[in-house]
């Protein structure tokens, strides 16, 4: 006998290997659709290169070393330096090189780079979600920092807008590449940075682009190896915001100190740190005053990015469970020809392709600055696309590591990471119930809200039975909206928005399995085989 207890047979090979853009339909149709068509070659060629094994043990390999903080060195002079494993920075080599972190903010940024950079940051984050909290910052500050950028920095902008990523601590006009972080929230305020202890004096005058000190703490200081922190402090004029970089233009170190790095569920590869400000050197950004106003500038941008990320995980983890699907038999069927499996997976499939139109539908307005209905779009739909799609995220993986069954729980599946992954974006940039509270504020408060909403859900009014009565229910709660029906509401909102996504743009046999299975009040039916089929197809599948 040779000692050989069983042969392994029936056991799925894990997905690698394929294509992120090429197997996504319903993306590369968005892609056309919303006018960055241009970026098909590149975001192909970006989507074989993440998707093979060699970029996805990088992602594996960021999370099982994270980071580590080194307070002093060998002769005790304090350093407050992170430690990154080398996949890290290969990772964000290749953000970099993509420019996902300011491709729309280029001088001459061709028609439809947001949504070119919306599809690029959708395949990023499918291989690893760490790196993109400094790649979604610096994104949202760009803009903001080319307005504001204090006198003494206006050197930095053109590696702001460089495609490459430099990690050395150098002053910032000497670096290829620059990555900017936050830090707003403190122990006593979270969401509620009115009541913020931090506290800045002027070192001579007050006012816009002018040096002050900060002294307090930050309990989140997101990002603590970036170049510079936009940072909230209470002055004489109210709460206002300050740039505060790393080295000083002298080339001394800003007195801002690394208490210790936050041990979280997920998101491990990338370093959240607690800080406090000795005296730390900032300068004021606009007027004294306006730091919430000047933070939600950026705001917007990485709620955005928070969906994009939910939304690309949730993508992942169907495609793990489709291609297990495709291979694994039980009693003598592929799981993809098992009835109930086939269901389920379908009725996934139909989520993503409702959040992929209404996404890229998203990324387009946000595109249309000048634009004022593409400003309130992006402005509503925002934090709706937000606090839905990443609620939605964390049952949506669940079920997917069900279809893997054992496999699927144990870590040497990318689906435990995923799962952990999750719960950080409903939290970050404004928890749930902050996004609801400020859908309706928008709802209540914002002029032409309302025809922007007759506009475009009435352009589909009549083809479908379904949305016709969500439509109407929304109009009803809409006359007398509380507080309390905040998140009913929301819901609501952003799944007619992308009912009209799905019926404008979809083939009627898929749009109309979409409506049932999202607006029938009485549950999801059986999808047709026909339907199935084609669910399949355009989401990779046979």
């Amino acid at each position: 006998m040779d000692g050989k207890t069983h042969t392994v047979f029936n056991q799925p090979r894990p997905l690698t290997n394929s294509n992120l853009f090429l197997s996504d339909t319903p993306l590369r149709e968005a892609v056309m659709r919303e006018g960055a068509g241009w970026d098909s070659e590149l975001l192909a060629s970006v989507g074989q290169q993440l998707g093979n094994a060699e970029s996805l043990e990088l992602g594996r390999l960021a999370n099982s070393f994270p980071p580590e903080l080194l307070r002093y060195d060998a002769c005790g002079e304090r350093l407050d330096e992170l430690r990154f494993h080398p996949a890290w920075h290969l990772l964000m080599q290749g953000l970099c090189s993509n420019r996902v972190h300011n491709l729309p903010w280029q001088e001459n940024a061709p028609a439809g780079a947001f949504v070119a950079r919306t599809a690029r940051f959708l395949l990023h984050a499918q291989v690893e979600a760490g790196t993109l909290c400094p790649v979604t910052m610096t994104f949202g500050a760009i803009p903001l920092l080319q307005h504001y950028l204090p006198a003494a920095f206006r050197d930095w902008l053109p590696p702001l807008l460089s495609d490459r990523y430099d990690p050395h601590l150098k002053n910032g006009a000497q670096k290829r590449g620059l990555l900017i972080g936050m830090g707003m929230t403190e122990k006593q305020g979270g969401t509620d940075v009115l009541s913020n202890t931090t506290h800045a004096e002027p070192v001579a005058s007050r006012g816009n682009g002018e040096r002050y000190r900060l002294t307090g703490h930050k309990w989140f200081f997101s990002v603590p190896q970036s170049d510079a922190h936009l940072v909230l402090a209470q002055t004489k004029g109210g709460l206002s915001c300050f740039f505060v970089p790393r080295l000083l233009p002298e080339g001394d170190r800003n007195t801002v100190r690394l208490e210790r790095l936050k041990e979280k569920l997920g998101n491990r590869s990338n370093a959240s740190s607690e800080a406090e400000f000795f005296a730390a050197t900032g300068w004021l950004i606009g007027e004294e005053g306006e730091g919430v106003r000047q933070i939600l500038k950026m705001g917007g941008s990485t709620r955005f990015d928070c969906a994009l990320g939910s939304h690309a995980m949730m993508r992942r983890a169907f495609s793990i469970a489709l291609y297990h699907a495709h291979q694994r038999q039980v009693l003598g069927l592929n799981l993809i020809d098992q009835p109930l499996m086939r269901q389920v997976l379908c009725s996934q499939a139909l989520v993503l392709e409702g959040q992929t139109a209404m996404l890229m539908r998203l990324a387009r307005a946000w595109s249309m600055g000048n634009d004022n209905q593409g400003r309130l779009f992006s402005r509503l739909f925002t934090p709706a696309a937000k606090y839905v799609i990443c609620k939605r995220g964390i049952g949506f993986v669940a079920e997917a590591m069900e279809v893997l069954g054992g496999i699927g729980y144990c870590e040497e599946s990318e689906l435990p990471r995923l799962y952990r992954e999750m719960p950080v974006n409903s939290i970050w940039e404004g928890s749930g119930n902050v996004m609801c509270l400020d859908v309706l504020r928008v709802m209540t408060k914002q002029p032409g809200i309302n025809e922007l909403l007759t506009a475009e859900f009435e352009a589909v009014k009549g083809q479908n039975r379904h949305f016709d009565r969500g439509w109407r229910q929304l109009q009803l709660m809409l006359r007398h909206p509380h507080e309390s029906q905040a998140r009913w509401l929301t819901e609501q909102l952003f799944t007619l928005a992308c009912g009209v996504q799905v019926m404008t743009n979809l083939e009627p046999g898929i749009a109309d399995a979409w409506c049932r299975q999202m607006l029938d009040p009485r549950g999801c039916r059986t999808l047709p085989e026909k339907v199935c089929e084609r669910l399949l197809l355009r989401a990779g599948g046979r």
